[in-house]
Formats: structure tokens, sequence, C-alpha cells
């Protein structure tokens, strides 16, 4: 049997009042090219199928489209867990439908485990493989909090109790398997100690859980893991993976290789994994230097990418005003299809001294950028409330974008 895992989709985020909607029609294409000719039985996604909380009707059609088009692969199985860029209402709308056509939706954590437990059959309706599809844990999930207990005591409190959610399920996808060596396989959407992190990964559990230890997973086949955007193995290990998002999600994330993890087994060999790399549907660079150098260097890739797109963040290490400097690089890539993004800037202060740690005027902020500075001053809402509004605007700016 083969398993395709993948995370961290985001359909409908907007990057810097761009929209991803060409690049993640573009990879779901691909990915449905990969699921027919790997022969892949079975498709995990991991987390964050959505950007946010109200993803806009476009990203919605992709991903139903894409569930429809797998119908006519030789996928039997499509399992789809939360993150916690999802909302749980809204992946849990068309869950019932969706369940007719093999397609599990595990949104939140239920209170009978053995709903997460999902047995992949082969065409005689034979158990190959046991998955423990649990979502994005939050807190409430898992634990109770007292009264003046200490910061440490909740971490330490969280950990435990994500750890039990694992222990438990993986006890009850040991008592229903019908084979002695059925592999078992785990879903989660968390930090795992020890990863790799990138500026568009959100923190999930602020101030109490920093990562969670690998130690802590019980002896699962593999682990299918979401959340962290760049793919990668935990603790070195071949069995604990990040698939890592499909396209990058952040300019930091522009070098990295996207990839996607098949898993593969049957009765007569072990479990292996191969990695497959995706393509890269938008370039997208970092450009650092003196005023000089960047000049030289946009210039050089015009000529390389010869009428290409490209999206470009400058990071000048001379100290500007960026109103100065952005018409003179905007110049520089005139008549091409390189747009410049984002440009960042050691300031100058009034009294015409450098201030390295200060690097961003109106000229190069985004429009959510100025809008969670603004929340930032507001004292009259939660937490939760800031997410929901930083939410609902991301989904507005994605809109207009989408529209134009």
């Amino acid at each position: 049997m083969k398993i395709l895992h993948t995370s961290d989709w985001h359909l409908g985020q907007y990057f810097m009042m761009k929209t991803r909607e060409a690049e993640h029609l573009a990879f779901l294409n691909w990915l449905l090219e990969v699921v027919k000719k790997e022969s892949i039985e079975a498709v995990i996604v991991a987390g964050d199928i959505f950007d946010s909380a109200s993803p806009p009707s476009y990203a919605r059609k992709l991903y139903s489209d894409f569930i429809v088009r797998l119908q006519k692969s030789l996928c039997r199985h499509l399992i789809i867990v939360s993150g916690n860029h999802d909302s749980v209402a809204v992946l849990n709308e068309s869950k019932d439908l969706l369940q007719v056509l093999n397609v599990s939706v595990l949104a939140g954590l239920s209170d009978d485990l053995n709903e997460h437990i999902i047995a992949l059959l082969d065409e005689n309706n034979k158990q190959k493989a046991l998955v423990c599809a649990l979502p994005f844990l939050r807190a409430q999930d898992v634990m109770s909090s007292e009264q003046g207990m200490s910061a440490e005591q909740k971490q330490m409190n969280l950990q435990q109790g994500i750890h039990n959610a694992y222990q438990k399920i993986y006890e009850l996808a040991k008592s229903q398997s019908t084979q002695t060596k059925l592999p078992i396989i785990a879903t989660g959407h968390l930090t795992a100690v020890g990863c790799s992190v990138s500026e568009s990964v959100r923190d999930i559990y602020i101030g109490t859980l920093t990562a969670f230890p690998a130690s802590l997973f019980p002896d699962f086949d593999y682990i299918a893991l979401g959340h962290l955007h760049r793919a990668q193995k935990v603790q070195k290990s071949e069995y604990i993976r990040y698939s890592g998002s499909p396209i990058a999600l952040s300019f930091d994330e522009s070098k990295q290789q996207k990839k996607i993890n098949v898993i593969e087994f049957d009765e007569n060999s072990p479990l292996t994994v191969n990695e497959i790399i995706i393509p890269n549907f938008q370039n997208m660079q970092v450009i650092s230097g003196d005023l000089e150098s960047v000049i030289e260097q946009l210039q050089q890739l015009k000529q390389k990418l010869n009428g290409e797109s490209a999206w470009i963040e400058v990071k000048l290490q001379q100290a500007f005003y960026l109103s100065d400097v952005h018409g003179v690089l905007s110049e520089q890539v005139e008549d091409s299809a390189i747009e410049i993004l984002k440009i960042s800037s050691p300031k100058v202060n009034e009294n015409n001294q450098w201030q390295d740690n200060e690097k961003s005027t109106l000229d190069n902020l985004t429009p959510m950028d100025l809008f969670e500075h603004r929340l930032q001053i507001e004292d009259g809402y939660s937490e939760q409330q800031k997410q929901q509004l930083t939410d609902l605007f991301a989904e507005v700016c994605s809109e207009v974008e989408h529209k134009s």
C-alpha cells in the first residue's frame, strides 16, 4: 500500500496583497498526477487546509474540486485533519456528505477516540493499516487549568495531556488491529522539539508549550505531522516527519525545497518513506546588499528570467529613507514581470544617526502589517477576538485582491 502525506496547504492565503490561487491550483493539479502515477491508495492532509477560519469562496472551491477529481483515481481514502488555522465548523460543514466518498474529516477532538481511528482497506476490503487521525489539539481538549497554576505547570500538564491522547488512541488501535503486524499511523498538528520554524508559522500554544518532545509519542509506525512549513524529520527519525507546505508562504521559505512524503509497505517488506520534490510554481527571491549591488542583481535577474514572473524582497544593507530608494529600484524592473513586494533598510533618525534595529516604514508595510499594528494598541479586545479580527481582515484583503 502507498500513502501520501501532505499538509499546510493554506488555501486562500494572500501574500503581501498577492493571491496564491494560481499556485495552489497548479499544486493540486500536480498532486493529482502524482496520485495517479504512483498508484497512491490513501492521502493524508495533516492540517491547515485553509489559511483562515473564514476562507474565501475560491479557496473552498479548490478544496471541493480536488476531492471530486480524486474520485477518478485509484485512491480509496482521503483523510483530512484540522490545523490551528482551520475552522472546525467550516470543515465539518460537508463532513457527512464527504464520508460517502470515503473522505474522513476530523476537524475537532471527539469524546470517543474510536471515531479518530480510520481503517485503510485494499480492493478486497482487507485491513492494510490503521490511521489514528488526530487534529490540532487545543489546550481545552486535553487539559484543565486550575487557578494559581504556574506557566511551567501548565506547560507540563499540556504536554502530558497531548501524550495521554496519543497513548490512548494508540492502545485503542492496537486492540482493533486484525493482524499482529498491521501498521499503525498517526497524524498530528503541532511543533515538535528540535525542528526548524519559518516566519509564516503561527505559534499555536502561546505561553504554554513551545514544542512537544518526540519521545512522548507512542511507538507508531509513522507519524504524519503538519504545522511546520519545512519538510523535515523529527529528531532524525525516518518515521516522524513533517511534509511541509507545498508552496513558500514567506520569503524566508523561498530557498526551501518543498516536498510530499510517500509511505509504502506490504506484508513482505517493512515500511519505507520516499520524498517527492514539488515543482516551484512561483519564483520568490530575497536580494540583499548595498544599493549598487542590489541594482546589479536585479539586472542580472531580469536577463535570467527572460520575462518570467518573480516576487522579490530587497534587504538593503545601507541606511536610506525608503521613499528615496523605492522609485530607483522600481525603475530597475520596469518592462519585466519582476515585482518588488518588500523593501527593508536601516532607518535614519532625526539626528541622522543609523538605527539598524528599525526596519519598517509605511513604504514597505502591507495593509495587514498596518492592521496588526493598529490592533496591538487596542486594550479592549481579548487575544481570541484579536485573532478573529485578523482572520476576517485577511479574508477581506484576499477577496479584494482576487476580484481585482
